[in-house]
């Protein structure tokens, strides 16, 4: 079937009569060079917006004119305090606190700072898009959430009694996470009225995860070595404590992040561990679809995913990150083999050659 963004609201939203649909997007600005993808993403958000708008009053529902601000140049940094609705410069935050239904979609993402207004706004709910592309209408935005909902529902069940993961990779490379402090959480893209103001009212669409923070603490078990590949440039993260204590390989970008980290100690963090289960999420290089097809871990800021590690842990709040890097089938380096391991030192195999098992309950 084509994607309906009229079956898509109503199963993502369930929206109700007198709420407020407020869509985001930021532009480039000064330094921050346009893209291909970045202004088809915007032509995106202006077409879902004029859709939306016209299916109003089937929901009983207000449409904000769409919301511009100026990209901030960090993933997950905090929002410029003004943007642009129309040709009317107001606070971002009277926008947001005004809606009850915010969708996303920067180029630079707002997960972040939009998830800290959803956990204390009762009725607020954030569908998080950064990255999107229109293909994915057709992909894993069109996924069966309901039935995401119930693999997830599976799985956070079997990793909340885990201790840890011991994960291999096609590289040869293996790294152990502990996963046995901070418990695991579902992302299955259900963002309904009673979603409104707990943990679970934001969500990254397309979606489908199971997510948690390793343990950042002193002392944490999470270690091994971590490859990864960065504008083609195959590179090596040696992790102690759920750190990154070295960064081996060549090239300029390497380079680049190697000086970054070395600057900031917040980027060497162990931020996330997560496991993807969208069935029609495909493999294509884009980071916010690929995640939900597999494993993947994220270095940098954790406390929107339940962890300690937030701006005020970083230099200034323009150099905050929340960087995925997705080993599903497909991937330049894959996950050979992904176990999880439990108190009683039993183990259970939950990915092999990259893909996930048959989860059943």
């Amino acid at each position: 079937m084509p994607f309906s963004i009229k079956m898509f609201i109503e199963k993502i939203f369930a929206p109700a009569k007198n709420e407020v649909l407020t869509i985001m997007i930021d532009v480039p600005h000064g330094s921050i060079s346009d893209t291909g993808e970045w202004k088809e993403r915007r032509e995106m958000a202006r077409d879902w917006h004029s859709k939306i708008s016209k299916l109003s009053s089937v929901w009983g529902m207000e449409i904000n004119p769409l919301v511009i601000y100026k990209a901030t140049g960090g993933h997950n940094s905090d929002l410029p305090e003004k943007c642009f609705t129309g040709d009317r410069e107001v606070i971002t935050a009277e926008i947001i606190k005004g809606s009850t239904i915010i969708l996303s979609m920067p180029e630079y993402s707002a997960t972040a700072p939009l998830y800290e207004y959803s956990r204390s706004l009762k009725r607020l709910r954030v569908g998080s898009m950064p990255g999107a592309a229109k293909f994915m209408e057709e992909t894993g935005l069109s996924a069966d959430y309901m039935e995401i909902s119930k693999r997830c529902k599976v799985l956070v069940e079997i990793m909340e009694k885990a201790k840890g993961a011991e994960v291999t990779f096609s590289s040869g490379h293996k790294c152990y996470f502990d996963i046995s402090v901070n418990g695991s959480f579902i992302d299955d893209g259900i963002l309904h009225p009673q979603m409104g103001g707990t943990d679970l009212s934001t969500s990254n669409l397309p979606a489908g995860e199971v997510y948690c923070v390793p343990d950042e603490k002193q002392g944490s078990r999470t270690e091994g070595e971590l490859p990864f590949q960065v504008d083609g440039e195959t590179g090596l993260f040696r992790v102690r404590e759920n750190r990154i204590t070295e960064i081996e390989g060549e090239g300029d970008s390497i380079a680049e992040l190697r000086e970054k980290m070395n600057r900031d100690e917040a980027w060497r963090n162990i931020a996330e561990f997560a496991i993807g289960v969208n069935e029609k999420a495909t493999v294509t290089g884009n980071v916010l679809q690929d995640e939900k097809a597999g494993f993947h871990w994220a270095y940098g800021r954790s406390d929107h995913l339940g962890g300690i590690t937030g701006v005020d842990k970083f230099l200034s709040p323009d150099n905050v990150v929340h960087t995925d890097i997705v080993y599903a089938k497909g991937n330049p380096i894959e996950c050979s083999l992904l176990k999880l391991i439990f108190p009683d030192n039993t183990e259970k195999i939950l990915i092999e050659d990259g893909k996930l098992i048959e989860l059943s309950e």
